[in-house]
């Protein structure tokens, strides 16, 4: 991390200024600035991206620049819009895409895939998130009424996300509740076998979650000795070339806005 606090003698743009600084191309910090790898922190405070490499700064300023070449050289997969309803819209987010971004930019995220997407004319609030090595639908508000309306939905359980997983292993009983306790708090994950494949020794299960501790169904699974296939964090003899097989594969809710039931599933 480059850190540098504007003095009254300092002169030039942002860009002119962090390339002194960190000993980089011109044309290496535009492409940081552009990708979300670069800090602004007034005087008053609120530290904001900044990508507008000609911008002028005041002393007093501090500007960050987190710089890694092999994050920024990164190809992220591309999200889809499946619903947009005007304050609020639906994705479909790939393995393999952040949720939000880093300090080290936010060019792998699907917030700056949305923005992007909307022409920067709308605030993108997420108000739920998936794991980045996970694929699924994610809701994303882009008013504060609308991400307020939503996280209640939330906290209140009326919004109905299902998600779909392999696992290692033969899942019994083939309806079950996990309550085992995540990060000393009550943890409740509830799932139902789809089907179990004999020559892979795998399981194909439904699962709802009742509460939202860090990497739930990941843990909850491994726990049980039937970790998911390709999780790279948690279990043994799981690995699968193909990536993770865990997919938020259908949410179902009442628009907050209209009354409506919207239902999106990846099988339709």
């Amino acid at each position: 991390m480059v850190r540098l606090i504007i003095a009254p003698e300092d002169t030039g743009t942002a860009c002119d200024l962090l390339a002194a600084r960190a000993g980089l191309a011109k044309s290496r910090v535009k492409d940081a600035m552009c990708k979300g790898a670069v800090w602004l922190t007034g005087k008053r405070g609120g530290r904001k991206r900044l990508r507008k490499a000609t911008a002028r700064l005041a002393a007093g300023d501090v500007l960050e620049l987190a710089y890694d070449a092999r994050l920024l050289a990164l190809k992220p997969p591309v999200a889809r819009c499946l619903h947009d309803a005007g304050q609020y819209s639906v994705w479909l987010k790939p393995a393999g895409l952040l949720a939000q971004g880093t300090d080290y930019g936010d060019h792998c995220s699907l917030v700056r895939q949305v923005e992007v997407h909307f022409r920067l004319k709308r605030p993108v609030l997420p108000v739920h998130r998936l794991d980045r090595e996970a694929a699924g639908l994610m809701i994303l508000a882009h008013t504060k009424a609308a991400a307020a309306k939503l996280s209640r939905l939330l906290q209140d359980n009326a919004i109905d996300k299902q998600y779909r997983i392999t696992v290692l292993g033969h899942l019994r009983p083939e309806q079950g509740v996990i309550e085992l306790p995540l990060d000393n708090k009550p943890a409740i994950t509830q799932y139902t076998l789809v089907n179990y494949e004999q020559a892979s020794d795998t399981s194909v299960a439904e699962v709802t979650i009742q509460t939202g501790r860090l990497h739930q169904i990941r843990r909850h699974f491994a726990m049980l000795g039937h970790p998911v296939l390709g999780d790279p964090k948690y279990g043994v003899g799981n690995k699968n070339s193909t990536g993770m097989e865990l997919v938020a594969w259908r949410l179902a809710f009442r628009c907050p806005f209209t009354g409506k039931k919207v239902q999106l599933s990846l099988d339709e």
